[in-house]
């Protein structure tokens, strides 16, 4: 049987020694610069903005409040 992404994330969680609480507290941290949360921010820390509102702020980093 094949996983789903979401199986796969969580079997991971359960595997570290983050809990679920954690990793929710940690997406939902502003940042100082554009005052998005870091999981609107890709992989490189650049601000991708909200739903279909592109962020204009220029923002290529997260920096936490």
């Amino acid at each position: 049987m094949k996983m789903t992404m979401t199986q796969e994330t969580e079997s991971k969680i359960k595997d570290s020694e983050i809990s679920t609480a954690e990793l929710i507290s940690h997406f939902r941290e502003k940042c100082k610069i554009c005052g998005h949360h870091r999981i609107m921010h890709n992989e490189f820390g650049a601000c991708e903005g909200v739903m279909n509102k592109p962020c204009t702020s220029g923002c290529d980093e997260f920096e936490a409040e």
